[in-house]
């Protein structure tokens, strides 16, 4: 009897964007004490059998026969959608991202696998956002948490999923209360990677029923004007009046009971408490929107576009606390004007100038309404704009001489298109400028390979003197390479010349032998037998003769 006693209203669309196959499938189903939301995006390359189509059927069918809101039972589902994607993984493995809702249309709790989405919206601000199971969270969770996922290039380098081959770890929520006018949006990658969060609030505003709000975002998504345009699901639910629960059990009523006694005993020193405690509150939230807005506005001055749209959507948030319409009407428009300008800035870094050139106009136009806000930034870009698209032509220029390995030209020209970058603050300039680096790499590595190949010849010359015995030259030629070795720092080329040098000045330069002194002892030894017997021969005469 829940569902008679509430209302829930779903509409949703799924498409295939560009491609002719649409690998997302959303389903649903609303049982009278509980339903259930189910949106997958396939992320297998099998063209005959749909992963998300057999996930989101696998756990609706095991929810109908059982339905439950209880964590474990819906773990149970998701695993059984696992089990059913791996025993059907025959010519790939069946991979896919899921969100799903369950709900008793008073409470609610959200199963992730993957980076599809929920984002739960109250009072028309973001109440509530899943996390995505991916590296690029990983990373915004351990080092900078004010890092765009949106955008990141591991944003879809899951580390969990269905179907995933081991340890398959899903996120279930606990219980979260829902509330009257609640809304909720289920997304896959397809959509949230164009759409933001202050987008979908902004939507919201305009919105009288989920039909009318899944067109505006699905608007949203398209004015992009992508190239490629994903795969992408969008189901809104809107909580239009939650069941209200009914409490039977007779210690919750003397509870109750004895609340309001205490209260009805103590009701003038509440009041007075709960006034203070209230004003207290209210002076925080105005405090706090004031800064965001000062802070907003500082960023924006200093050209920090992105931080001033985060500061303006929290004052904005603020004021929506304090039901201050003419500082949430402000601050909306000025969160209007500083999206369409870094809209215009990424349109024209695209090379998409007329896309850009209206995002300017309009950012103009819209900031007239409150004191020409934008106007110099607006201005200043529409006035630059001939000087962008020479920027654009000349770096076109440059990257097509960058491939046809004309370095040269290309550096002269990446030069001129920086040069005029830095004249008008073009937001493009970094890029330039790596491009420029880029290119002064490979002219050094020309530059050094063209030394070490003369090296080479002159020691092949040395070489080749040497062998003629022409040992000056061969030095000379030797010590020629030897610093070009040196200059391009191939130590092992340079301790080889080394050793050429110094054998050549051997050979240039022999070393003296020492002169011959003292009779060698063995030197009488050495001499022939007959030749000292004649001469024992002699001596013996001569002493003869004396005595005689």
């Amino acid at each position: 009897m829940r569902k008679e006693n509430s209302d829930f209203k779903t509409s949703f669309l799924s498409e295939a964007g560009s491609f002719l196959q649409n690998k997302d499938y959303f389903a649903y189903t609303e049982l009278d004490d509980v339903a259930c939301w189910v949106a997958v995006k396939g992320l297998d390359s099998d063209q005959e059998i749909s992963s998300a189509e057999l996930a989101v059927k696998a756990i609706l069918e095991k929810f109908m026969e059982k339905p439950s809101m209880s964590r474990r039972s819906i773990k149970k589902y998701l695993r059984n959608a696992q089990a059913i994607l791996q025993a059907q993984s025959l010519r790939v493995r069946l991979k896919a991202s899921i969100v799903m809702v369950v709900s008793d249309y008073s409470k609610m709790i959200v199963a992730v696998a993957g980076n599809s989405r929920l984002y739960h919206f109250r009072n028309g601000t973001l109440s509530y956002k899943t996390t995505d199971q991916s590296l690029a969270q990983e990373i915004v969770n351990s080092r900078n948490r004010s890092l765009d996922i949106s955008q990141h290039e591991e944003r879809s380098n899951l580390l969990n999923y269905l179907g995933k081959p081991e340890d398959f770890k899903p996120f279930v929520s606990k219980k979260m209360k829902l509330l009257d006018g609640d809304v909720l949006v289920l997304c896959t990658a397809g959509f949230w990677e164009d759409v933001n969060e202050i987008e979908m609030a902004d939507a919201l505003e305009d919105a009288k029923d989920p039909e009318q709000y899944t067109d505006l975002l699905e608007e949203v998504l398209l004015s992009r004007q992508r190239k490629v345009v994903n795969n992408y699901t969008i189901a809104t639910i809107f909580a239009n009046k939650v069941y209200q629960e009914t409490n039977k059990k007779k210690m919750k009523y003397i509870k109750m009971i004895a609340a309001a006694l205490i209260v009805a005993l103590v009701v003038g020193g509440s009041t007075l408490f709960y006034q203070a405690k209230q004003a207290k509150k209210m002076a925080e939230l105005t405090v706090e929107m004031k800064d965001h807005e000062k802070s907003g506005n500082l960023y924006f001055q200093d050209g920090n576009y992105e931080k001033a749209l985060l500061e303006y959507s929290e004052g904005r948030n603020a004021a929506k606390k304090l039901k201050d319409p003419i500082h949430r009407n402000l601050l909306a428009k000025k969160l209007r004007i500083t999206d369409l300008i870094l809209n215009g800035d990424k349109s024209a870094e695209e090379g998409k100038f007329t896309d850009a050139l209206e995002q300017y106009e309009k950012a103009k136009k819209e900031g007239k309404l409150i004191k020409n806000f934008g106007k110099e930034a607006t201005e200043q870009r529409i006035a630059n704009m001939d000087t962008i698209v020479q920027i654009a032509e000349a770096v076109k220029d440059g990257d097509f001489r960058f491939e046809a390995e004309d370095y040269n030209g290309a550096l002269e020209t990446y030069e001129k298109a920086r040069k005029k970058a830095l004249t008008i603050s073009y937001t493009g300039e970094p890029q330039i400028k790596t491009k420029i680096e880029e290119t002064e790499a490979k002219i050094a590595e020309l530059k050094k390979a063209q030394k070490e190949l003369k090296a080479e010849g002159l020691e092949k010359s040395g070489d080749q003197s040497y062998a003629r015995q022409e040992y000056g030259k061969a030095i000379e030629y030797y010590t020629l390479a030897q610093e070009i070795y040196q200059e391009t720092e191939l130590l092992s080329k340079v301790l080889g010349l080394e050793r050429k040098v110094m054998n050549a000045n051997d050979k240039l330069n022999p070393p003296p032998q020492a002169p011959a002194t003292d009779i060698d002892p063995s030197y009488e030894a050495a001499i022939p037998f007959e030749e000292g017997a004649a001469a024992n021969e002699s001596s013996d005469a001569e002493v003869m003769k004396e005595g005689k």
